[in-house]
Order: structure tokens, then C-alpha cells, then sequence
């Protein structure tokens, strides 16, 4: 370099310097207690949720009964006679047969009930609920007795014992009978409930890691020498990796002691699930993360943390409980199809309907591109938010007034 010359400080890559936050934040929650601790909280509640998931279910269940024709006769002996077995179930009339069949399919309905009471046919879209196909066999069977205490004068104890035994319900089922279904549904609950969680605890922690260095000033320093962009990209990266690595955690543990325990016996099915469920953690992360950092830097206090945050956490919450509902219920159904294709929501519901068969690929398809749009224009504003606001020591700021 000749005299003359002006000596210049040359500037690291853009991609090194995401690296080496990435790589700083990375390294700093691995070797916390906290991750620790909270991966072994997190299998213990997953193993109790397997666990108990099923007996909660079977508790809350609502069955919804169709009744054509003359089998409304039944209604109140039906609901009586699954009450005793603390089955709750819901009748209602279908006066047209053709649209109660259209109802079993789209899920509104869980069974459709024609005929006489002593020759009852059930409609349903998959597999009969055993409480619901042995009260309807146990009304059929008191009908056909009382027929023939009614019409035979001199009874044979053995041929009318027979007679009544015979007696049931026929089933016909528009789909057949999914002998998995109840293990992906536990695949699918659990899913749900472990990206739920992921996605708001490492949301939060990039909130109240901006918060963390603007109250210490250690932001001042550090855009220094870096870039806004690039020190939010890599905190966004940096602890969205550690969310991986724990979630892969979780979820090979959970899996495997779920085959060896003969708890589960779809080993490919869960695999499929955690696979889905692992990149629905990178799409959502992506689609969270930059609004908890943007939303973060609004504020310079961590008292102040929660109140900003909560707008997006309740958009998670509602995504979980919708979850459970849809999922549990119809996931299948329209209302699951059109939740699971809205971006704030896909993340949870649509790893959820894929665990259980429900959702086409061309659905998987849509909702990935629009929740890749979403994270496309989510960053480009919440980058904004984050580079006009973080270097903002003081009250709250309000967002229209970063945005101008």
C-alpha cells in the first residue's frame, strides 16, 4: 500500500457476522441450567400427557347423534342410557336422510340413526364409537323383547335369550375404519402441544434477550460493529437453533420410549409426525421470531416485556386451543381445513391434521407458501420495527410512531 493511500477497515462478511451471533447465542442458552431443566420438565410432562390424554378425552367427549324418521323415539332413552356411562351424547332431528348423510361426512355429525327402534342403522364416516354402537344395541334389544312379550303368548326362555341376542344395530360406514386412528391422534395432541410450547417459550427469549441488552446497554456496543439486521438475524437464528436441538430432543426421546414401552406401534407414522412437526418448528419460529424481537425492542424494561408480548402470545394460545378442538373433533372438516391455511396458525394445526391423514398434500403445499410469504413480509416490517427502536432508551414506544 503505497503512502498516499487512506487506510480503510475492512468490514466482515454479512454472513460471518450472522455466524458468529448465531454462534454467541448458540452456545450461551446450551450451557444453561435452564435448557437443562426445561428439556427433562418437558419429556416428563410429555410422558404424563401420553399417559393421560386418553382418559381426558373419553371424559370431555360430546358425540353428536343424527335421528331420521321414526328412530326419535330413542332420543331421550339414548342420552339416558350413555349418561350412565358417562358418555355424553347429543341428539337432533334430520328430517331428510340424504343431507344427514352429507352431515356424517363433512363431521357435523358423528352418527346418523334411521328406522324403527327395534331395527335401528347407524351411519358413520369411520368407526362406531363402542359406548354409542352398545347403548343403541341395548335400546334394540329392550324393542325386540317387548315385541315378543307383547305378541307370544307362550314363550320358550331359550329362543327368545337367542332372539334378543341377535338383535343389534347395523353400521354402515362411509370411510373404512382407521385401527390407528386413536395413536395419531395422541401423535397429533401431542404435536400440537409440543410446538405450542417451543414456539412460545423461544419466542418470548428473543423478546427478553433485545429487553436484556438494551436495559444493559450492551446493544450500543454491539452496533458498533454490526449491522441491525444482521445482530437480529443471528439472535433469530442462534436461539432458533437451540429450539431445534431441544424439540429433536424431545421428540426422539418421547419416540423411543413409546416404541419400547409397546405404547406405540405406528413407529413410521411418528416418525413422519416429528419430521412434519420439525419443520413446522423452523416455520413458525420464522413467522414468530422476528415479531418478538420487533416487539421487544419497543421497550427497555423486562416489567415491560410481557404486556407488549401480549398480542402475539394470545395468537399462539388461540392456535393451541383451536388445536385441541379441531383436531380432536373433525380435522378434517372444513373449519380445520380453513384454520390450518391461515399463516398464524398453521404452524399448530397443520402438523396436527398431518399426523392424522386429514390434510391433502396440495393443503400442506398451500399453507407453506403463505406462511413463507408471511415470514417474508413479517421481516421486512419487524426488521424495520427492530432498527428504528432498539437503540431507543426510555418509555414505551408506541409502533405507528416507529413505523413513520
Amino acid at each position: 500500500m503505497s503512502g498516499s493511500e487512506p487506510w480503510t477497515r475492512k468490514e466482515p462478511r454479512p454472513s460471518r457476522t450472522i455466524y458468529l451471533v448465531a454462534r454467541r447465542e448458540l452456545n450461551s442458552r446450551l450451557r444453561t441450567r435452564s435448557f437443562v431443566v426445561s428439556t427433562i420438565v418437558s419429556l416428563v410432562v410429555l410422558i404424563g400427557f401420553v399417559l393421560t390424554q386418553s382418559t381426558l378425552f373419553d371424559e370431555e367427549r360430546v358425540t353428536r347423534v343424527g335421528l331420521n324418521g321414526q328412530s326419535n323415539a330413542i332420543a331421550g332413552p339414548l342420552e339416558d342410557a350413555a349418561a350412565q356411562l358417562d358418555h355424553h351424547v347429543e341428539t337432533r332431528e334430520v328430517t331428510d336422510l340424504a343431507a344427514g348423510r352429507e352431515m356424517v361426512a363433512d363431521s357435523e355429525l358423528d352418527a346418523l340413526v334411521s328406522g324403527a327402534p327395534a331395527d335401528l342403522s347407524v351411519l358413520v364416516r369411520g368407526d362406531l364409537d363402542p359406548d354409542l354402537r352398545n347403548v343403541l344395541n341395548g335400546l334394540v334389544q329392550q324393542q325386540v323383547l317387548s315385541g315378543l312379550l307383547a305378541s307370544v303368548e307362550d314363550l320358550d326362555s331359550g329362543e327368545v335369550l337367542a332372539t334378543v341376542a341377535k338383535a343389534g344395530v347395523r353400521v354402515e360406514s362411509l370411510e373404512p375404519a382407521d385401527p390407528q386412528h386413536d395413536q395419531r391422534l395422541a401423535l397429533a395432541l401431542i404435536i400440537v402441544a409440543l410446538l405450542y410450547l417451543s414456539l412460545l417459550l423461544y419466542g418470548s427469549m428473543v423478546a427478553q434477550g433485545v429487553v436484556e441488552e438494551k436495559s444493559s446497554r450492551v446493544v450500543e456496543l454491539l452496533l458498533a460493529t454490526v449491522r441491525p439486521w444482521q445482530l437480529l438475524s443471528g439472535k433469530v437464528l442462534g436461539l432458533g437453533l437451540v429450539g431445534l436441538i431441544q424439540l429433536f430432543t424431545i421428540g426422539i426421546v418421547g419416540l423411543l420410549l413409546a416404541i419400547i414401552t409397546g405404547v406405540l406401534t405406528i413407529s413410521g407414522t411418528a416418525a413422519g409426525t416429528l419430521a412434519w412437526g420439525l419443520l413446522w418448528y423452523l416455520l413458525g419460529y420464522l413467522l414468530y421470531a422476528t415479531v418478538f424481537a420487533a416487539v421487544g425492542s419497543l421497550v427497555s424494561r423486562q416489567e415491560d416485556v410481557q404486556s407488549v408480548l401480549m398480542p402475539i402470545t394470545m395468537a399462539l394460545v388461540v392456535g393451541f386451543v383451536l388445536g385441541f378442538a379441531v383436531i380432536s373433533r373433525s380435522p378434517a372438516g372444513t373449519t380445520a381445513t380453513v384454520l390450518s391455511l391461515l399463516p398464524p396458525l398453521s404452524p399448530i394445526l397443520m402438523p396436527g391434521r398431518i399426523a392424522l391423514a386429514a390434510a391433502p398434500l396440495w393443503q400442506v403445499g398451500l399453507a407453506i407458501v403463505l406462511t413463507l410469504a408471511t415470514v417474508v413480509l413479517l421481516a421486512r416490517i419487524g426488521g424495520a420495527v427492530y432498527r428504528n427502536s432498539v437503540l431507543h432508551m426510555g418509555p414505551r414506544l408506541r409502533l405507528r410512531d416507529v413505523l413513520r
